[in-house]
């Protein structure tokens, strides 16, 4: 599956703005992070990115340059503004609600609202130059809007960039099929390593904050256990024993010691 991921704005152009942050920077944080996630742990998968780092780029250059790839999949991430709340997402107002585009929005939007915290504004279409001028399927995502306090407060948490982009991950996934990476030849085990496992939502958040300004990247699973939620924060996955002992060492090297390796 190619796809390409387009992080909104950019350079000159930064987007909505509000309560101190800047669209560009939201969007590329999370474009960088679902990148991450679906190099790292799906088979098969091509990421292009319209810009990994701070620049100006049109969006007609951004549209051409996905069609000349023969990209699969055209997915550009957004924040709202405007005085609403919540997390929307649109395909091409020219688009039947049984095209292919409208299925992967369904699979992509009840995957992302699992994980955001954000009111479901619901499934939109419009007439969008990402979204018109693309050769292949297209959505575009708003993600909370930048000047809302509630929302804004969750884009400033890296942990919520990680779920967001987890969301969007989960969903391609559901979408395109896409198939986990082996593990072992011959064990089928992964091997996940647990930064620390909380009854509390807010502790678990604290904790990925605190991974990232440590330059870990992780992110929280909410796992259901004997009844009871457990928070988990999970800083890595690998088909190798070896490299997640060197993620845990990693770990304990900045103070987690309540971290663990699990085998899946």
């Amino acid at each position: 599956m190619k796809l390409y991921l387009d992080p909104g704005h950019g350079g000159n152009d930064p987007g909505a703005q509000g309560n101190g942050l800047n669209e560009k920077n939201v969007t590329l944080d999370i474009a960088l992070k679902l990148r991450s996630i679906l190099l790292n742990q799906y088979e098969g998968v091509e990421v292009k990115m319209s810009r990994t780092t701070d620049i100006t780029k049109s969006l007609s250059a951004r549209t051409s340059e996905a069609n000349n790839w023969g990209a699969d999949f055209y997915l550009s991430i957004h924040i709202n503004s405007g005085g609403g709340q919540g997390y929307e997402d649109y395909i091409y107002s020219g688009l039947s609600d049984s095209s292919t585009t409208a299925h992967y929005q369904d699979l992509i939007h009840a995957e992302v609202m699992k994980l955001n915290s954000l009111q479901d504004r619901g499934q939109k279409k419009a007439n969008f130059h990402v979204l018109r001028e693309s050769n292949m399927p297209a959505l575009l995502t708003e993600n909370g809007f930048i000047d809302n306090a509630h929302d804004a407060a969750l884009m400033k948490l890296s942990s919520w960039r990680q779920n967001v982009a987890q969301g969007h991950a989960n969903g391609l996934a559901r979408a395109f099929n896409l198939k986990r990476k082996a593990a072992d030849p011959g064990t089928g085990t992964l091997y996940k390593v647990i930064a620390g496992s909380f009854q509390s939502r807010e502790n678990a958040d604290e904790r990925v904050t605190y991974l990232s300004a440590k330059g870990i990247d992780s992110f929280v699973n909410t796992v259901t256990i004997n009844g009871q939620t457990w928070y988990r924060v999970q800083a890595g996955a690998y088909t190798s024993r070896e490299n997640a002992e060197d993620r845990l060492d990693e770990l304990k090297q900045v103070g987690i010691t309540d971290a663990f390796i699990m085998t899946e």
